[in-house]
């Protein structure tokens, strides 16, 4: 996916309406997860990613700093992010319990 014409999300869109569902790709452009919510939004924001399993079952939840994703809309309109880690970092992460 060429990523050049797609305009990145300014600090105030990034809001957990805009954000939850998002899916999230890595460098290959292969997709890691989806965003499940926002985490300690303010001073150092961060998010829960769903890593792994099929429709929301079986994936693993874990939570990295907000800006470690290239938050982003395509052309379309549709939120979503890249991030410079593997599937299989994210998975060896711990499991982000609420």
């Amino acid at each position: 996916m060429d990523h050049s014409s797609h305009i990145r999300l300014t600090l105030a869109e990034q809001t957990e309406e805009n954000l939850t569902g998002a899916p999230i790709y890595d460098q290959n452009d292969e997709k890691v997860g989806t965003i499940s919510h926002l985490h300690d939004v303010g001073v150092a924001p961060k998010v829960v990613i769903d890593v792994g399993g099929f429709l929301g079952i079986g994936a693993k939840p874990v939570l990295i700093n907000l800006d470690d994703l290239d938050l982003m809309r395509d052309t379309a309109g549709r939120v979503h992010g890249l991030t410079t880690w593997s599937k299989d970092q994210l998975r060896a992460l711990p499991e982000h319990y609420d």
